[in-house]
């Protein structure tokens, strides 16, 4: 079965574990509903990376929160590119699935849009 990839990015105002809780369930709720398929027992592992001035807590925290307790979680940080976007959480999901690269929407949001301004128009931004 090929693996597929969703990406996702969302950022905050402020560097608090409630912040951090919210988006990232916000953003996961998000993608669960525009990829209806997606279900947590397929996905091979997910990979969450946050800007070098997000430090509070994990993003993969509030994955698990979610229920999702039985998929490969790891956070790591971005790399500090000059001028990147701040306060931003982005993921990588390892999706096993059979659905086409063209049937995945990726999912950009609050200020996040920038990083693939191609996608906007498949992102369904808020």
């Amino acid at each position: 079965m090929p693996v597929r990839g969703i990406r996702g990015a969302i950022t905050i105002e402020e560097d608090k574990p409630e912040e951090i809780k919210e988006a990232t369930q916000y953003l996961l709720s998000r993608i669960l509903a525009v990829n209806p398929e997606l279900a947590p027992e397929d996905i091979a592992s997910v990979l969450f990376t946050v800007t070098p001035d997000i430090r509070s807590d994990y993003p993969a925290r509030s994955a698990r929160e979610l229920g999702w307790t039985q998929v490969p979680l790891l956070c790591t940080q971005e790399i500090p590119v000059p001028n990147g976007l701040p306060k931003c959480i982005r993921l990588l999901i390892h999706w096993n699935t059979e659905i086409g690269p063209s049937c995945i929407t990726h999912m950009y949001l609050r200020g996040a849009e920038v990083l693939r301004p191609d996608l906007k128009n498949k992102a369904h931004s808020q």
